[in-house]
């Protein structure tokens, strides 16, 4: 079974002095926690910008950028074991 977590952004609260320059690009750190009830609207995770150890001691209020749903599905391909009659592999 394979999960993946659907997040929706609200891109206007990036505070853009958390934008990381690196040598391929720019980046922002974000921390994706689950949820310890689902809400109204079926979210089971939430979205933040990650804090510096020094906004965390400060005790500093998260900056919430959105939230996202967990999905479970099953995966299409089959676990093949040798010699199993789902085996119809040449060797």
């Amino acid at each position: 079974m394979s999960k993946i977590i659907n997040v929706r952004l609200e891109l206007d609260k990036i505070d853009k002095t958390k934008i990381v320059v690196g040598e391929k690009g720019k980046y922002l750190n974000i921390i994706v926690a689950e949820r310890k009830e689902t809400d109204q609207y079926g979210n089971t995770h939430t979205v933040y910008i990650q804090q510096t150890k020094e906004e965390r001691e400060a005790k500093e209020e998260k900056v919430y950028m959105g939230s996202g749903k967990e999905f479970e599905f099953e995966n299409d391909v089959k676990n093949l074991v040798p010699g199993s009659d789902d085996d119809d592999l040449p060797f």
